[in-house]
């Protein structure tokens, strides 16, 4: 239950569902264990007392508690379905909420079906479990308890005889709850297997069609839909094995019942309506007793559900904002490395060491190296993604930890490599950090990415609602509109990460000249692998294996027989050669 302890704070504000929805069980339970009493008085006092005249009242009684009770389980299942939906309306808002502010080392490893699974999947088991479990296993508590107390005032001696079995039907149960709680949580990691093999291949559907690997693909999901199904006929076996044996429990209940209570009939100890009374009950003791594995069923499934909830709830927010924060509309955009290092994991190598540089405002900033050379890594510590393993970051003469994340943040205009789209129109798109942003302003944006040429010419203009992901446009199309997202925010530092590589040259030559604008007054860092994205920078920064190995105007880098040299004579010398010879 140590589960369910720890989710308490999103079911127990709406306890009052739960409190009143029982109270109406009492009387459900009640109206239900008048049936065997009833029965017991016409078999004893009508049919073999010939009191017939009584048959009417017993039957208007009968039909009003058969009303009466339709009423309260009524009211008693829609509060509790009620309890269960309220309960995790609130967690599943709290899972989504943890989601936005857990850092990037988390995305680093987690899985996307993973995480569709859980909050999906996995909330409604538990509160399948809220709305149903707990009231079935109150019901359990309190229909057993009370056709015990009612069999027992009217022959202690046949109730004892017949319930001698019932430990043996409470011990199955509790090994059943032992076999099959660790089954369902495989079944649960199984299934997000699944759906994170299918979200991963829709995703990269064209690269499986690209490669005629449709067949490999279908094959690898059988592996991990096999994986479902052998996990789930385990489990099956399980139930398989403990069923029969509870059901054979109960029933030798009944054989005694049968045997023993008939012997007291013809001894005169009882009478016919008692015994048709006990038989009537022991199925209000046997049934709920059977139902405790499909209760246990249900328990095991939502703990294990919980316990996949209580993994995303739990997880540390590495990165967040201390006490005292400084809050600021506006920084200059002075940014000072000292010494940082950083690993992204306590077993990876470094990704950065001892990088030291200072950027001015209103600076372009150049980082140019081989792939894993560290230039990303100095742009996600700027925006404070991850904090630096050791060293200073300073904006404004300020430790950047000084600064609330959401005033970093928002002073930075970062375009990534892989453009990202929400399924929204194209102005909610250029607006996204900035929703109060005028239409003049987005066109403005629109214009300095060169992105408003090809929007006007789709149908709705700016108003065109974009796919999953901007599906429907080119690569350099959603490049631009991921620019113009960036230049709409006016931002103090602007980030761009080889953010023209999608577009064509005559595209990128247009958007370098708006950028000359676009950057005056703000600190600019471009990460780039063409030289001419960079070569006008303020300062270039050549990175390798993490660490700065020259640095300097695009001139003076040239006139060193370095790194930078060597990746200029690849890109222009070979070209112009390239070129001779095309001529």
């Amino acid at each position: 239950m140590n589960t369910f302890k720890r989710l308490k704070e999103f079911y127990w504000p709406y306890k009052r569902y739960f409190f009143i929805s029982v109270f109406l069980l009492l009387f459900v339970t009640g109206f239900t264990l008048v049936y065997p009493i009833i029965l017991q008085v016409t078999i004893d006092h009508i049919v073999l007392g010939g009191n017939f005249d009584l048959v009417p009242y017993v039957a208007i009684g009968f039909l009003l508690i058969t009303a009466l009770k339709g009423v309260a389980v009524y009211f008693h299942q829609y509060l509790g379905e009620l309890f269960g939906i309220q309960s995790v309306y609130k967690l599943r808002n709290a899972l989504y909420r943890k989601l936005q502010f857990l850092p990037f080392r988390y995305y680093d490893n987690a899985r996307t079906g993973d995480l569709m699974s859980r909050l999906t999947a996995d909330v409604e088991g538990f509160r399948f479990f809220l709305s149903n479990g707990f009231a079935q296993l109150i019901n359990l508590v309190l229909i057993v308890s009370m056709s015990m107390g009612i069999m027992l005032y009217y022959s202690p001696s046949l109730a004892l005889f017949t319930l001698a079995a019932m430990p043996f039907l409470v011990v199955t149960v509790y090994r059943f709850d032992k076999k099959v709680h660790p089954a369902f949580r495989s079944i649960r990691k199984s299934l997000a297997n699944m759906n994170t093999k299918v979200q991963e291949n829709i995703s990269g559907m064209n690269t499986v069609k690209s490669l005629s690997k449709e067949e490999f693909e279908i094959g690898r999901f059988d592996d991990k839909n096999n994986d479902y199904k052998d996990k789930f006929i385990y489990t099956s076996s399980i139930w398989a094995k403990y069923f029969p044996v509870m059901e054979l429990i109960g029933n030798i209940c009944v054989v005694v019942l049968i045997g023993y209570g008939g012997w007291l009939v013809i001894d005169g100890q009882i009478t016919p309506g008692v015994l048709g009374l006990f038989v009537s009950s022991i199925w209000y003791i046997i049934g709920p007793l059977m139902n405790l594995g499909f209760i246990v069923n249900m328990f095991s499934q939502s703990k294990a559900s919980g316990e996949r909830l209580l993994q995303v709830l739990d997880e540390k927010e590495d990165i967040f904002d201390e006490p005292g924060v400084i809050e600021v509309n506006r920084l200059t955009g002075h940014v000072q490395f000292k010494n940082v290092t950083h690993r992204y994991d306590s077993e990876d190598d470094l990704a950065l060491k001892n990088i030291t540089f200072d950027a001015p405002p209103g600076k372009t900033i150049g980082l140019i190296g081989a792939t894993g050379s560290g230039k990303t890594s100095i742009t996600q510590l700027i925006s404070r993604f991850y904090e630096p393993s050791r060293g200073e970051i300073l904006i404004d003469g300020h430790p950047l930890h000084d600064y609330s994340l959401k005033s970093v943040r928002h002073n930075i205009g970062v375009v990534l490599q892989e453009s990202f789209l929400f399924s929204s129109s194209i102005k909610d798109n250029i607006s996204y950090g900035s929703p109060d942003a005028s239409m003049n302003r987005i066109i403005d944006a629109a214009k300095r990415a060169q992105a408003h040429d090809f929007i006007m010419e789709l149908p709705n203009g700016y108003d065109t609602v974009l796919g999953e992901r901007g599906m429907g446009l080119s690569g350099g199309q959603k490049q631009r509109i991921a620019i113009a997202r960036a230049i709409c925010i006016d931002p103090s530092i602007l980030i761009l990460d080889d953010a023209t590589s999608a577009v064509d040259m005559e595209t990128e030559a247009k958007i370098q000249a708006a950028f000359k604008e676009v950057m005056k007054g703000r600190t600019t860092f471009i990460i780039a692998h063409r030289i001419s994205s960079l070569m006008h920078a303020d300062e270039i920064l050549v990175l390798d294996n993490g660490e700065i190995v020259e640095r300097g105007l695009h001139d003076e880098l040239l006139m060193n027989d370095g790194h930078y040299r060597r990746i200029y004579d690849i890109q222009f010398k070979d070209r112009n050669s390239f070129l001779q010879e095309a001529k």
